[in-house]
């Protein structure tokens, strides 16, 4: 348990190096919306190319996987430098291993669930346990590829002080970050540490965006005149290329995801484990069996505790009654009582850039509208990782959502 809590003071400590070197600055980040801005641009295409194939008018196109391939060559850019080419069509081991990886059924969401919860049924194997046991040593194997290249770079900078601010994907700031002469040898990842890193960033940069963006454009085609009016405000912006402050002008555009994220968390909760006894003081009390307050909970070593997060965010005594509802503009006149929640970002648990992570909204909202291809009653979700949609009429495909797409004005 020390060792654990050991590696992650030493990841604390690098990524708050990284976040401070000014090649993670404003450069880094103009870097990063050009990215997004490129990809974004050929999801577009390939929309329009699934439209002229379907007939010129109209396409039913299954959104969570064209986006989760935009965002895969997104991360793959951004993250590690790496040319996933998955919106072009284009197979590779990588994007293989994480197929494999992020394959869902409700069978397995149930058996990995219980896993998860009850440790003594964690050596029941699950049907895909062999796959994804090789699919995670094939990343492993291409983290390291990935991991010795950045290394080359941030080694040549440190040794000549040339160089600074020239890496941007995320994988070489953290390997400069971890190298710098600034940070005790003591304290410095281990090669394991910094591999287990990518794929914490896959998982950040790419399923829980592209899952977030579906949840968006879901709430959107039920309601028509909110899609109507974020695509009025996002016409406004005549640039092609939006800048980060362009972006962060958009008043509408902030409460439609933040509201997107808080009524569709890609992540509904999370587990914890208790590193040392301790006792977590509680803002209201609980009143047990026996009638008694208790105003903190006693935590022993090794207890688990799971985070709500999709209870939390849809809690009417923070949000009020009509909590469970998607409706951005309650970001306009927030209550009192959600000004108190102490999440990182908005106001509550869910943990997103803002819409600094949802520039593919501009593009695709100005040029296509968005129909529901099913009735919204067949649309539920399944955890696996993270909160991906399915229908209750194809649960054996997995996750998907279907969607109708036409170009504005058609």
């Amino acid at each position: 348990m020390a060792s654990k809590h050991y590696h992650y003071r030493i990841y604390v400590l690098t990524v708050d190096i990284v976040v401070q070197n000014p090649a993670f600055g404003l450069a880094h980040i103009r870097d990063l919306t050009e990215i997004f801005t490129r990809y974004s641009a050929e999801l577009c295409d390939v929309l329009s190319e699934e439209i002229a194939k379907q007939g010129g008018a109209v396409a039913t196109v299954d959104m969570l996987s064209w986006l989760s391939k935009m965002t895969l060559d997104v991360i793959g850019r951004a993250g590690f430098n790496y040319e996933m080419q998955a919106l072009q069509g284009q197979s590779s081991e990588l994007s293989d291993a994480l197929s494999t990886i992020f394959k869902s059924t409700p069978l397995l969401c149930l058996i990995q669930i219980l896993r998860a919860i009850i440790p003594a049924l964690r050596p029941i194997p699950a049907g895909n346990d062999a796959q994804v046991r090789v699919a995670m040593q094939t990343i492993a194997r291409i983290g390291k590829v990935l991991l010795h290249d950045a290394e080359i770079p941030a080694s040549h900078e440190e040794g000549t002080g040339e160089g600074k601010g020239k890496v941007r994907d995320l994988l070489s700031l953290l390997v400069r970050a971890n190298m710098s002469k600034d940070i005790h040898e003591s304290l410095r990842m281990s090669e394991e540490d910094v591999l287990s890193q990518i794929a914490s960033m896959i998982v950040a940069g790419h399923e829980t965006t592209s899952t977030a963006t579906t949840w968006a454009l879901h709430a959107l085609t039920m309601y028509p005149e909110m899609q109507s009016r974020l695509r009025k405000e996002l016409r406004a912006v005549q640039v092609h290329e939006p800048t980060m402050n362009d972006l962060s002008s958009l008043q509408y555009l902030d409460c439609v995801v933040r509201e997107s994220l808080r009524v569709y968390p890609p992540v509904t909760e999370l587990m914890r484990v208790a590193a040392k006894d301790d006792v977590l003081p509680l803002s209201t009390p609980i009143i047990d069996g026996y009638g008694v307050a208790h105003y903190e909970l006693p935590l022993a070593q090794g207890t688990e505790i799971i985070l709500p997060f999709l209870s939390m965010n849809h809690d009417p005594a923070t949000w009020g009654p009509d909590a469970a509802e998607f409706r951005p503009d309650r970001w306009l006149d927030l209550p009192e009582t959600v000004k108190a929640v102490p999440g990182v970002w908005g106001h509550q648990m869910t943990f997103s850039g803002g819409p600094r992570a949802c520039i593919g909204y501009r593009f695709s909202l100005v040029e296509f509208e968005f129909e529901a291809a099913v009735p919204s009653t067949d649309v539920t979700s399944r955890t696996f990782i993270v909160n991906r949609p399915m229908l209750k009429s194809d649960v054996q495909r997995g996750s998907q959502l279907p969607m109708i797409i036409r170009p504005v004005g058609h």
